[in-house]
C-alpha cells in the first residue's frame, strides 16, 4: 500500500505524465515492482496510461474531490459552531437545489437546541424563515413551481394562509434583507434567515430562538450578518456540500 501511494505521489508531481522508469526512480522502487504496481493502479482506475506515460486516473480524482468536499464540510461545521457559541443560538445552513430545500448543517447545543423538525422542512418552506428566505431568492416561475409541488398549508395559527399571500410577501423582501418568522412553523419559536450570495445557488444561514427571547432575534441576526461578513472577507463558504 505504501509503495503504491509513493507511485501515486510521483505521478501527481509529473503534470505532463512520466514513464515507468522515471516513476520507479522517483518512488525509490525497483523497476519490476514499479511495473507490477503501475499495472494494478491502471486496472483499478487510479492511473491511466497514454503513449507509455502514466497520469492520474478518474478514481484518484474522485478521491481528491471527496477529500476536498470533506474539508469544505468541516469548514462550514466549524463556522456554524463558532457562530452558535458567539451568538448563543442554534445556526442552520441551507440551500435550494434541484427544486428542493436542503438543510445541510445545523449547529446547536443543550443550551441552544435546534427547532424540532416535526413537519418536513422540504414540504413546509412557506412556514419557516429558511424556506421563505430561499424562495425569496428564486424567480417568479421557480417560486410557483415550488408551491405547485408543496402548496401552502396551515402549520400553526400564525402560518401564511395561501399561495398568493405568500408570493406577495416574498415580493416585498429586499434582495439581501433578513427574513423573520414568528411561530409560523413551530409554536414557541421565532426564526430569522439571512440570504447568502453563492453564485446561482440560493443559500441561507438562519437562527432560531424561543419566543420569550424574541427581543434578541433582530440583534442576534445583525450580529450573525457581521460575523458572516468577517468570515467571507478572508475565506469563502463553499455550498457544494
Amino acid at each position: 500500500m505504501q509503495r503504491a501511494m509513493r507511485l501515486l505521489e510521483a505521478v501527481a508531481q509529473r503534470e505532463h505524465g512520466a514513464p515507468a522508469k522515471q516513476l520507479a526512480r522517483d518512488a525509490g522502487l525497483a523497476l519490476p515492482t514499479a511495473y507490477h504496481l503501475l499495472r494494478t493502479l491502471v486496472h483499478e482506475g487510479y492511473l491511466r496510461r497514454e503513449k507509455g506515460l502514466f497520469f492520474l486516473g478518474e478514481a484518484t480524482e474522485r478521491l481528491s474531490n471527496s477529500g476536498a468536499q470533506q474539508k469544505r464540510r468541516s469548514t462550514v461545521d466549524e463556522a456554524l459552531a463558532h457562530w452558535r457559541d458567539t451568538i448563543g443560538a442554534p445556526v442552520y445552513f441551507a440551500i435550494y437545489r434541484a427544486g428542493e430545500i436542503e438543510v445541510k448543517c445545523v449547529a446547536d447545543s443543550a443550551s441552544a437546541p435546534a427547532v424540532e423538525e416535526w413537519a418536513d422542512f422540504r414540504e413546509t418552506g412557506h412556514a419557516h424563515a429558511i424556506g421563505q428566505c430561499l424562495l425569496s431568492q428564486l424567480g417568479g416561475e421557480a417560486r410557483r413551481d415550488h408551491l405547485e409541488r408543496y402548496p401552502v398549508q396551515s402549520i400553526t395559527p400564525y402560518t401564511v394562509r395561501d399561495n398568493e399571500t405568500l408570493l406577495r410577501r416574498l415580493d416585498r423582501i429586499g434582495r439581501m434583507e433578513p427574513v423573520v418568522e414568528r411561530q409560523e412553523y413551530a409554536l414557541g419559536t421565532v426564526c430569522a434567515a439571512i440570504p447568502i450570495t453563492a453564485g446561482t445557488t440560493a443559500a441561507t444561514l438562519a437562527i432560531s430562538l424561543p419566543v420569550h427571547q424574541a427581543d434578541r432575534l433582530l440583534p442576534a441576526t445583525h450580529q450573525l450578518q457581521t460575523e458572516i461578513g468577517m468570515l467571507l472577507g478572508t475565506r469563502a463558504i463553499s455550498i457544494s456540500i
